[in-house]
């Protein structure tokens, strides 16, 4: 089992159980097909951070208080707002394929995220290489209604990202993101190389890390 199918099983909720083989061929099919409709883009902007105390911060014209987010850009000194999309198409095909078959349409969500991950971990690695030419290293993705980072806040970013314009991005009144395949995030950057996992604390298994976010 590749990296990428393990993630959609993990988003399935399998866990260590096994997983059968109806699930993993319906999973092979549906990245296949997810492939042929999906459309990639991504934005990011780069700000300087000013971080008043361990809960405030500010960067552009946005204050946010959150001491998940504070904690997490502890030793940063520019972060990174970014966004991501597998396009529209993704929406239309989850949309056919619900009306008629929702087994199927509970893998092709499970492997659509595991994809938008995949493209995010891409798109951090390649802002992080330009980066470290500044001598400068990125912390993991942290995105609008982890911990206690306000999912309000997801409308600011949108607009500090013009994102509608630049990548086809929106968001409702109720935070939802159109397409709903799609990312927003801001990234730490700092001088101090901390080795976190780039998909975050879901993942890791340092469960004593400072930067570690307190509703895990």
């Amino acid at each position: 089992m590749d990296q990428l199918t393990r993630e959609a099983v993990r988003y399935l909720g399998y866990g260590k159980n096994a997983v059968d083989d109806r699930t993993l061929q319906l999973a092979a099919d549906s990245f296949e097909n997810l492939r042929s409709v999906m459309s990639r883009k991504s934005v990011y902007r780069i700000f300087d951070l000013e971080q008043a105390d361990a809960e405030n911060i500010r960067f552009g014209n946005l204050e946010v208080r959150s001491k998940n987010l504070g904690r997490n850009l502890q030793g940063c000194d520019k972060i990174v707002l970014f966004g991501a999309t597998l396009g529209i198409g993704v929406d239309q095909l989850l949309s056919r394929v619900s009306r008629r078959d929702m087994a199927r349409t509970v893998v092709l969500q499970a492997c659509a995220a595991a994809l938008l991950e995949e493209y995010c971990d891409e798109c951090q690695e390649e802002i992080g290489e330009r980066l470290q030419a500044e001598e400068r290293f990125l912390r993991p993705r942290f995105s609008p209604g982890y911990g206690d980072f306000p999912i309000e806040c997801q409308n600011h970013v949108i607009r500090m990202l013009d994102s509608a314009k630049t990548i086809g991005l929106t968001i409702t009144e109720s935070f939802m993101m159109v397409p709903s395949k799609s990312v927003t995030a801001v990234i730490g950057a700092g001088t101090e190389q901390v080795m976190c996992h780039r998909q975050g604390c879901e993942v890791c298994e340092k469960k004593n890390c400072i930067y570690r976010r307190d509703s895990l």
